[in-house]
């Protein structure tokens, strides 16, 4: 197998493994536990794991970073996301949160634009407002079924847009033990209290292994990620974030019984279908430099292209 290879299955594991976390989510607010502190169980379990795979090997290092603040920044930014996702999974269906948070990397590339400096073209631009007439078609906000807790899930892309544009910020920084330390950790200690002061016990042994799988399982999809890049550049694996449509899908049905609409299905095919064109512009973009070079070299050396 090559190192393409393991990386695209590591990518297809990493996100059944998120998959898996909505569902369980899912399952444990409509138990009647609070969302927040599913949330809090959720990074609980995340950072229990990252401290017995990481503090062996690196001890009190890990909690050392060059850029502390963003790192914090970054960490809030994912425990907004991830609250507002889990009280959205108390009233909407797995596959339009899913579908919602589809439109964060067409988020990402207006965000880049001020933030990160970036130069964003008239096509990409169409392609955002293309992802986000699939929104509309998917909440119908003209008609008796747009269902305001829609709001909820909209909150939680626009706080994933805003970790995803702190990932690029502070790429390369630090370790992914101290990522992964910043990640967990900020999150458990901020909603301590509060899962504290909500808390419910849950009722059944079910509700409980859950609640052990909900954590393992945000851990082991942030590790398979990790490795999957080594393995391959993130702008070529970035596509396989759309498998959790059919996962999501395949979940849900045969979890709850839901089957996506017709407007669900035809909005998330417009956003996935805006994601691939963008990413495939800026794929276009970064090997541009990349073919200017072999050109230069090429005759350098007195070569014509392809041979």
């Amino acid at each position: 197998m090559t190192s393409l290879s393991i990386g695209y299955l590591l990518m297809l594991l990493a996100f059944l493994c998120f998959a898996g976390m909505d569902t369980s989510a899912k399952w444990l607010v409509a138990a009647a536990i609070p969302a927040l502190q599913v949330a809090w169980l959720r990074y609980l379990g995340h950072f229990i794991c990252a401290l017995v795979f990481y503090a062996p090997r690196h001890g009190v290092g890990m909690m050392r970073s060059s850029r502390p603040g963003l790192q914090s920044l970054r960490a809030l930014f994912l425990l907004a996301s991830t609250a507002f996702n889990f009280t959205a999974l108390q009233y909407l269906p797995l596959t339009t949160t899913i579908a919602i948070f589809f439109v964060a990397p067409l988020t990402v590339c207006l965000l880049s634009i001020p933030i990160l400096g970036e130069k964003v073209g008239v096509k990409r631009l169409l392609a955002v407002l293309v992802g986000f007439t699939g929104v509309l078609i998917i909440v119908e906000p003209w008609s008796q079924r747009f269902d305001p807790a829609i709001f909820l899930s909209l909150s939680a892309m626009l706080c994933a847009s805003g970790y995803f544009v702190m990932s690029r910020l502070v790429a390369g920084m630090d370790s992914n033990a101290t990522v992964q330390f910043y990640a967990s950790g900020i999150a458990t200690a901020v909603l301590t209290p509060v899962a504290l002061w909500l808390w419910v016990w849950p009722p059944d042994v079910l509700t409980w292994v859950l609640i052990a799988l909900i954590g393992s399982l945000g851990m082991t999809g942030h590790s398979f990620l990790t490795i999957a890049h080594r393995h391959a550049e993130a702008s070529v694996l970035a596509p396989t974030v759309y498998s959790q449509v059919i996962y999501i899908a395949a979940l849900s049905w045969l979890v709850f019984g839901q089957v996506p609409d017709q407007p669900t299905i035809v909005g998330t095919i417009i956003i996935v279908a805006s994601g691939l064109f963008i990413w495939f512009r800026e794929r276009q973009v970064q090997l541009a430099p990349e073919a200017v070079t072999i050109s230069v070299a090429d005759a350098a050396g007195g070569r014509k292209p392809g041979r």
